[in-house]
């Protein structure tokens, strides 16, 4: 008799988090390693999430006027010196096109890291009149960025994104879309990713080169540590008068329009793993999976239990949730384990007694909690428990977030919160970049934002004494 095939086992999360990490997206079947250094596969059980995570947004995004471009991969070096702090902030990882077939390209070309360069010089070339505006536009596309160290999801040479790019004719105009835009994320992670965010305004040192300023959600992983969900920026004129974007306002007046950027990644997946996911595996959201239900038949043999299970199945794909049956001719407890690894939020179980009793038994992804469903109750109760898990999820990652955010008055308090217990601290700051490479240097953190929502943690910088009006949150990022 041929050996059972075991469900591939992940070392504990609380031993060796990376080592978890690796052990969960190759194991679940999300990434395989590609023959280029940084350069990741993303298989179809991730690719699914990341189709899912773009449906929710891009109905979002054109729910509020935005439309969908393409813009080329490619960017001639000339166009992408025109924004000096811009290419300063990209150029440690820029990849350079220097060849065409066989012959040396006149010019460089780099492949793009961002796609501001792009965006303008098309505008500069479309745009006429304040009847023009606002252009809203958003590309689903890939980057690429050099990074030195990489790993799945985190930080790839290559990851799949969207970014969207609009002009306005007005600084409050623009303004109000980098706010809405990232409301919307903040609004996607609590809701349909059930991580809970904070929303702020980075630092002059952290925000985007070439920008005004940058906005953020920021959201905390399981071992405590940080990752930035999303960002928005607004750009004032900058960009539009580095590539002489102008149009013709109501008083037949040439101006200069304002600008914003905002995107998030495949980095989002991995954030996704990281917060909810444990030893067993993935844990997914069940807005967000790409099953929602896995069906397992007890004892398939026996009459009319695979007849049954397949019209249960129908039942719950007739009311639109993402089902499957599992009819392979693996044992139930390795069935239970290989779903459990892939996060699957709901397990059905129904044997021949479920089926006399007219029932069936329901399994909880995020606890493991066994409900026993009527079948004439099907159609209602299933979408309740999704709902509970969905919430559950969003519960406990937001007691991680609020247990493990601790204010400090001081640098040796914050130093010891981070080197014990972790997480996020928060504590007042002057506003200089000396007191905030302090923090880095001394502590180890770096801010994460000034949250919207700010705080009085008495009225010292933390780093320097001096009076200080600012509340930052700090933290060890990804």
């Amino acid at each position: 008799m041929a050996k059972e095939k075991k469900v591939e086992q992940i070392t504990d999360m609380d031993v060796d988090f990376a080592q978890w990490f690796t052990d969960v997206v190759t194991k679940a079947e999300l990434i395989d390693y590609s023959g280029v250094k940084g350069f990741f596969i993303l298989r179809p059980y991730a690719y699914a999430i990341w189709e899912n995570i773009q449906g929710i947004l891009d109905n979002r995004f054109k729910e509020l006027g935005h439309e969908n471009v393409s813009m080329p991969v490619l960017i001639p070096e000339s166009l992408l010196q025109k924004e000096k702090d811009h290419v300063e902030g990209f150029a440690p990882e820029v990849a350079w096109v220097t060849h065409g077939g066989s012959e040396e390209l006149a010019e460089r070309l780099c492949v793009r890291p961002t796609s501001e360069t792009l965006f303008c010089d098309h505008w500069s070339h479309v745009l006429r009149s304040w009847r023009d505006l606002p252009m809203l536009y958003n590309q689903w596309c890939s980057v690429l960025r050099w990074e030195k160290t990489t790993r799945p999801f985190l930080r790839g040479r290559e990851f799949h994104w969207q970014e969207g790019h609009t002009l306005h004719a007005t600084k409050e105009e623009a303004e109000l879309e980098t706010q809405q835009m990232l409301n919307v994320y903040a609004d996607f992670c609590e809701n349909s990713l059930a991580m809970p965010v904070i929303k702020g305004q980075k630092t002059e040192k952290e925000k985007f080169a070439g920008a005004v300023s940058t906005y953020t959600v920021e959201c905390m992983m399981h071992d405590k540590k940080a990752l930035q969900g999303g960002t928005s920026h607004y750009f004032g004129d900058g960009f539009a008068r580095a590539f002489d974007i102008q149009f013709t306002d109501r008083d037949n007046k040439l101006c200069y329009p304002h600008q914003t950027s905002w995107g998030m990644s495949t980095r989002i997946i991995g954030g996704l793993i990281m917060t909810h996911g444990d030893n067993s595996g993935l844990v997914l959201p069940p807005k967000i999976a790409p099953v929602q239900v896995m069906v397992i038949p007890i004892a398939m043999h026996k009459e009319g239990v695979l007849e049954k299970a397949d019209a249960l199945t129908a039942r719950l794909k007739a009311g639109g949730l993402r089902v499957r049956i599992d009819k392979s001719e693996q044992s139930p407890g390795w069935k239970f384990a290989e779903h459990e690894m892939k996060g699957i939020p709901l397990r059905i179980e129904l044997g021949p007694k479920d089926i006399e009793n007219g029932q069936c038994v329901a399994v909880r992804r995020d606890n493991g909690e066994k409900i026993t469903v009527g079948l004439s109750e099907l159609e209602m109760k299933i979408p309740e428990l999704l709902d509970a898990v969905q919430q559950g999820l969003y519960d406990k990652a937001k007691k991680n977030l609020t247990d493990n955010t601790r204010p400090a008055l001081s640098l040796d308090e914050a130093r010891g919160i981070i080197s014990g217990k972790g997480g996020f601290v928060k504590t007042m700051w002057c506003g200089s970049l000396e007191c905030e490479m302090k923090m880095k240097e001394d502590a180890g953190v770096s801010s994460r934002c000034i949250p919207f929502e700010q705080e009085h943690i008495g009225h010292s910088c933390i780093a320097c004494g001096k009076p200080a009006e600012k509340m930052v949150i700090w933290g060890v990022a990804y």
